[in-house]
């Protein structure tokens, strides 16, 4: 599957790729992304499956996110590149590295291991389900709808942006059935192919006050990414990259010289 693709920068070394977490979209890295791409650098974030405008399909796994990578890279041109996934797609962006090794020059993973985790995601899943959307919904009734389920006031309004308010009823644009569906596959650990591994540099960045990556990581990560280096952002959570862009970025840009 080729992906949707916004593209910043222009540059003639490897570009760098940047995948987003579950429920996120491409826009999401923006500043980001914008930083980035200013000092003479090509950044190509994308969409990935059943998120933001790439196509959907009912396959939500691992290798085939990775899958949908590789052939969208191979359509932009763009050789070896620097890739970096946040959360999902930090898993995402490991699963390239490890089965496609040729594609990627280094790898940075936002906050997250290869290692399953809890269905924190799962109600927030079916409140989205179950929204009723009616013609005339409006973006405040369907914020006061999934406060029971989600009771962050930044990650409804994270969650909202996939809703569709122009169209008539209102619709999401991503595949929400399908993510829904595969939700225990992308909580599960990493699916890695016997005896793989990722010789290239290798950062595992996370949020300061994040318990996404633990000590207890580093020997697996040490395992599959014998190069891996870790640092943390002063101050940051899971959405590290929103909460502390300018460390975020600081941190990238001095791993990737």
């Amino acid at each position: 599957m080729r992906l949707n693709v916004i593209a910043m920068g222009e540059g003639d070394g490897a570009p760098l790729v940047l995948l987003h977490g579950l429920f996120g979209q491409a826009p999401n890295f923006g500043a980001v992304q914008k930083a980035l791409a200013g000092g003479g650098r090509r950044v190509l974030a994308l969409d990935l499956r059943n998120h933001g405008a790439s196509p959907h399909a009912p396959e939500v796994n691992y290798p085939a996110m990775a899958a949908d990578v590789a052939e969208t890279l191979h359509a932009e041109g763009t050789g070896p590149a620097d890739v970096l996934g946040h959360s999902m797609g930090g898993k995402v962006a490991m699963m390239l590295a490890l089965t496609e090794p040729s594609l990627v020059s280094r790898l940075i993973v936002a906050d997250i291991a290869p290692v399953a985790y809890p269905p924190a995601f799962r109600p927030y899943a079916e409140a989205m389900l179950a929204l009723p959307l009616a013609e005339g919904l409006t973006r405040r009734q369907a914020d006061a709808a999934l406060s029971e389920a989600v009771p962050s006031p930044g990650v409804r309004g994270f969650l909202l942006q996939n809703l569709d308010f122009t169209a008539k009823p209102p619709a999401w644009r991503i595949g929400l059935p399908e993510i829904a569906a595969g939700l225990p596959t992308v909580e599960a650990a990493l699916p890695v192919p016997e005896g793989a591994s990722f010789g290239g540099p290798t950062l595992v960045l996370s949020g300061e006050l994040s318990d996404y990556v633990r000590d207890e990581h580093r020997p697996l990560f040490r395992t599959l990414f014998p190069a891996v280096r870790f640092a943390k952002v002063k101050g940051a959570g899971h959405w590290v990259h929103a909460e502390k862009p300018e460390g975020f970025v600081a941190a990238v840009q001095a791993f990737l010289g």
